[in-house]
């Protein structure tokens, strides 16, 4: 699952590096948010439903689907997981007409378990380069005022060998060259697998990342080990 991540480069470093056209856009205020959480509004690269350019929109992390009846089930849809998504009634509307999104990312969190207590890792790709979750978002009108509020999800799948002492689930994460196909493909499944092992590494971080409040680069720092096979994948 992914619960927490990290977008802390500005929102024009994540425009170029995804190959947007940085001339035409009106580029969303963003601060680095180096503890992301379900509800906040975060970066996401997607096709503009108007242009069809990709674009780079601030969505709030849990999808809340058309047909809902008010918003509040959305922190409870941020993660959707990829081998189900395209019959599952909360996510298929979404995944049949392409309302499909990447979110940029530098890192996320993951907790494992071990003698009754969580011990938060940073999982981060090996060369430092910004990665590319695969999403899907979602439009919700309130009956009541007639705003819009536009969510994503980020799309989940098996986790691959490295993350695998971890958690047994991991976000999926797009290869650049795909991230195109996913988005205008009539049924981009197949892109919906683990990240190579060897795309990722990961490290032992403070508990303090267990508050949403706390949200500063010293989050990711590395801490010492809980006990000696804490970063041993054989462990």
């Amino acid at each position: 699952m992914c619960g927490r991540f990290v977008q802390h480069p500005a929102p024009i470093a994540y425009a170029e590096h995804f190959g947007l056209d940085v001339a035409t856009l009106q580029l969303p205020n963003c601060p680095p948010r180096y503890n992301a959480a379900p509800t906040q509004d975060l970066m996401v690269v997607r096709l503009n439903p108007h242009t069809g350019a990709l674009d780079l929109s601030l969505l709030r992390w849990g999808l809340v689907p058309v047909w809902a009846k008010d918003p509040g089930g959305g922190a409870r849809l941020i993660n959707a997981r990829s081998e189900s998504v395209a019959e599952k009634p909360t996510f298929r509307d979404a995944w049949r007409k392409k309302r499909r999104c990447i979110v940029p990312a530098d890192g996320f969190y993951e907790w494992r378990r071990r003698n009754g207590a969580a011990q938060p890792f940073y999982i981060t790709p090996a060369d430092g380069a910004p990665m590319a979750f695969a999403g899907l978002w979602e439009g919700w009108k309130d009956p009541a005022t007639g705003q819009w509020l536009r969510t994503f999800t980020i799309l989940t799948c098996a986790a691959n060998e490295t993350l695998r002492p971890l958690h047994d689930r991991m976000p999926v994460v797009l290869a650049e060259a795909d991230i195109s196909r996913f988005l205008a493909a009539d049924d981009p499944r197949d892109l919906l697998r683990p990240a190579p092992a060897a795309q990722l590494t990961f490290w032992p971080v403070s508990p303090a990342v267990n508050a949403v409040r706390n949200d500063a680069a010293a989050l990711i720092a590395p801490v010492a080990p809980p006990d000696e096979d804490a970063t041993d994948p054989s462990a």
